[in-house]
């Protein structure tokens, strides 16, 4: 019988605003039989017993929403990765985005390519993932959200809604979105765009994108889980313009919700068609633009009714038998690394 696990994870216990994958990781891991798993706190990361850190997004960790409590985290971080370091402990890190986070300061770039050298293993989300010569990498699939969305109420589709949520960054490219809506003179189209900016200069563009055409419907602020289904089930397609995509949350919810989404085309998103049907997964090259909308509208409304894209493979249970394979596999890589030195 394997021994054994406990895991800490780099999100702290479940609030109304956290993302739902961490939550829908966590319910599963703790699932699997002999897996202990901690939700992440300073004094647990620095004081508490635990086999493996995971972490997801370590920008959150070294960030802060004042100088004060930024200064504080980066000590903070400086002294976890040292205690991991001391005591052998391996880090695995899943690489939700390939790159840094742009605009961050030179100690969290320092910092987080740190991490990046300590880290034992690495956790792939799709097949598509580069890997890095040096680095020992594991796949570990992202899940869909059907089971958590499933106890709010569902929308009908408004005929021509075009629909975009999510927290709002600057490489998701919302005002591209706009501009590209916004070359369609159909009265019968609308676009929704509801989500937390992550910096108020992103209001201005988004607006000023806008202008004042009354199909654009702009809500600024954070989308809880019954708004989230009502925008995603009114939708007769969801638009995720991020030039470069890796992984999307948001396209699994949509697909989760089983509506169709336009992704730019890459074969990271050209493997998910194959996947979920080719229906679900349209897809435009170079810049968005008004014409692509029109002709994923056009492909989108061939779907069958009651028709729902195959997500089989994104079950949370084999999901997080993957992962505690990895951490498997990370605390073997440490141990024989030990011996190696020893």
């Amino acid at each position: 019988m394997p021994r054994k696990l406990t895991v800490l994870v780099s999100f702290p216990p479940p609030r109304p605003t956290s993302n739902p994958y961490n939550t829908l990781l966590v319910d599963a891991l703790r699932d699997q039989p002999g897996v202990t798993v901690l939700n992440f706190s300073w004094r647990t990361a620095l004081l508490g017993t635990y086999d493996v850190f995971h972490v997801h997004w370590p920008e959150i960790l070294v960030d802060g929403h004042s100088p004060l409590k930024k200064a504080a985290r980066q000590g903070l971080f400086v002294a976890l990765m040292t205690r991991l370091q001391l005591t052998r402990r391996p880090l695995v890190r899943t690489l939700h985005n390939l790159e840094l986070p742009r605009g961050i300061s030179h100690v969290e770039t320092g910092l987080l390519r740190w991490a990046e050298r300590r880290t034992t293993l690495w956790i792939a989300i799709n097949d598509q993932t580069p890997r890095e010569p040096g680095r020992h990498y594991a796949l570990a699939l992202h899940g869909h959200y059907r089971d958590w969305y499933s106890r709010h109420p569902r929308s009908q589709v408004i005929p021509g809604r075009i629909g975009f949520f999510g927290m709002i960054r600057g490489y998701k490219n919302v005002p591209g979105l706009v501009r590209a809506f916004r070359e369609l003179d159909d009265p019968s189209l609308s676009l929704r765009v509801s989500g937390r900016p992550s910096h108020d200069g992103l209001v201005t563009e988004i607006t000023e994108a806008a202008g004042d055409d009354p199909r654009v419907h702009l809500e600024f602020g954070f989308l809880d889980d019954a708004d989230l289904v009502e925008l995603v089930t009114s939708s007769e397609l969801v638009v995720l313009p991020y030039p470069e995509m890796h992984n999307s949350g948001s396209a699994f919810a949509a697909l989760s919700l089983g509506r169709p989404v336009l992704l730019p085309d890459n074969e990271v998103n050209r493997l998910l068609a194959d996947e979920v049907g080719a229906d679900w997964v349209q897809s435009y090259h170079g810049e968005l633009t008004g014409r692509a909308i029109v002709q994923a509208l056009e492909a989108v409304r061939g779907i069958a009714p009651g028709a729902a894209p195959n997500l089989s493979s994104r079950d949370w249970g084999p999901i997080a038998g993957q992962h505690v394979a990895a951490y498997r596999e990370a605390l073997a890589l440490v141990q024989r690394t030990r011996s190696t030195l020893e």
